[in-house]
């Protein structure tokens, strides 16, 4: 017991001596061992998903992984199902818990939970009815004796329906999260990965490389953890917000939906600029060559789920502090922020430096990853952590009309350009198109948020 309080201490020290969130107000602390725990928790959580790759890689091979990492990115085209309601439900949730009013958060979580359920029955329905007309080797790119069209839609069906169910179940992280309380949430991610790497495991012991297994280790083992996680928690702890047809009223619906249909749009664009590369290098350079990016793009992903560890938690502060006006709060916290940005910048480059000698060791040579791949990824990785500063200022203010427009604007960009860049360079072009979509959005949400802390914003920049 002495240990684990020992290195839970070491933990806090830490953050409070790299990017100073020691001091302040219980907000800044609940946000301190938020941090503290979501390191353990994600560290972990990442820990496994590296572990896991080099797993399945190994179970399947580079083509078949890329065929299904490829099939993943497709199914994640229909997040726009969620319409923004959980984005909506997490701000108007943690404006009632900022005013202490537990019954309209509970009707906000109930008329969420109704109304994305509805959704998402309808559209499974009509999925199953399509699904037999979709020519998905043709999709894929790939050849029908080397995986058939039936296992595919085998594939698509057992995807899309955990995808659909896990948008519904999933509320529970946003409500936890909204909380202030995200390390909570990032439990269910852990579990989910650690029973998926012990089902991968178990396969490669045991069976020959199949697709159809692998769906079932990645794709329902982490609904089945979701939705055990969901029923703890509505019936111990979170009870006074366990979602009621009682306390389902549609008419909150346009509170959710007023802002929920910017998180809605925002969330298309956000799907169309991380989901379509492997569409697009699957369709210029064949599945196979999913791969190798994808191996880049989890190594250096590490930086940007560590990153988002610490800015998580302040999202749902930020909406508190704006509705408390505590202005200098904001400040202090957006400039450790800031520092603690440099201080990933370093290890990008560290790891950036090393990312050949890393992946001979993680991958080994079945996987080749060119240089430039790595440079570009870090990069736009590094790029979009920046990013991920103001958007979540921005987020938690629900001041995001123009950043919904830049993603609009980005994501009809980002495919045309890619394309081109892909063709013309090669697959490097398709990750430098993503780059210099990304550049001019760290500027203006910066200028954006100081705008609005300033108290300047007029116009679109105050929407």
């Amino acid at each position: 017991m002495k240990e684990k309080k020992s290195f839970k201490n070491t933990c806090i020290t830490f953050i409070k001596n790299i990017i100073g969130f020691g001091k302040g107000n219980i907000r800044t602390k609940r946000a301190q061992k938020n941090i503290v725990f979501s390191f353990i928790l994600k560290g972990t959580s990442i820990a496994l998903g590296l572990v896991s790759m080099p797993l399945t890689i190994h179970y399947l091979e580079p083509e078949k992984f890329g065929i299904w990492v490829t099939l993943s990115s497709l199914i994640a085209w229909f997040g726009f199902f969620d319409i923004g309601l959980g984005g909506g439900l997490r701000n108007r949730f943690a404006e009632a818990l900022a005013q202490n009013n537990y019954k309209l958060a509970r009707t906000y979580v109930s008329t969420t939970y109704a109304i994305l359920s509805i959704i998402i029955g309808a559209v499974l329905v009509l999925f199953y009815i399509i699904n037999f007309f979709l020519p998905w080797n043709s999709i894929l790119n790939v050849a029908e004796g080397f995986v058939s069209g039936k296992e595919l839609r085998l594939l698509a069906i057992i995807a899309f329906t955990t995808f659909s169910m896990s948008f519904v179940l999933k509320l529970i992280s946003t409500i936890l999260t909204a909380d202030q309380r995200p390390a909570l949430a990032s439990i269910f991610d852990l579990i989910g990965k650690a029973l998926s790497v012990l089902v991968i495991i178990v396969l490669v012991k045991t069976t020959q490389g199949s697709l159809f297994y692998l769906a079932i280790a990645q794709s329902v083992v982490p609904v089945i953890v979701l939705l055990l996680s969901s029923f703890w928690f509505f019936n111990g702890k979170y009870r006074m917000y366990r979602p009621s047809l009682n306390y389902v009223e549609f008419s909150r619906a346009r509170d959710l939906f007023s802002l929920g249909i910017k998180f809605f749009i925002l969330n298309i664009a956000v799907i169309a600029l991380f989901q379509t590369n492997n569409i697009i290098i699957s369709q210029l350079f064949g599945p196979e060559q999913v791969t190798p990016y994808n191996v880049a793009f989890r190594y250096f992903s590490v930086l940007m789920m560590g990153f988002s560890i610490v800015v998580t938690p302040f999202w749902s502060a930020f909406t508190e502090a704006w509705f408390k006006k505590e202005i200098v709060w904001i400040k202090n916290i957006m400039g450790k922020l800031n520092k603690l940005w440099v201080v990933l910048a370093f290890l990008g480059i560290i790891m950036l430096v090393a990312s050949k000698w890393v992946f001979e060791i993680w991958i080994g040579d079945r996987v080749h990853v060119p240089f430039l791949m790595s440079s570009l990824v870090c990069a736009w990785v590094l790029i979009n952590a920046w990013n991920m500063i103001y958007s979540h200022f921005i987020n938690g203010v629900s001041k995001i009309k123009l950043q919904m427009y830049l993603g609009i604007i980005s994501a009809i960009l980002n495919v045309p350009l890619a394309i081109f860049l892909g063709k013309t360079i090669g697959i490097e072009g398709i990750l430098l198109a993503n780059l210099l979509i990304a550049i001019p959005d760290a500027y203006i949400f910066y200028y954006q948020y100081k705008k609005l802390i300033a108290g300047k914003a007029k116009g679109i920049w105050n929407k």
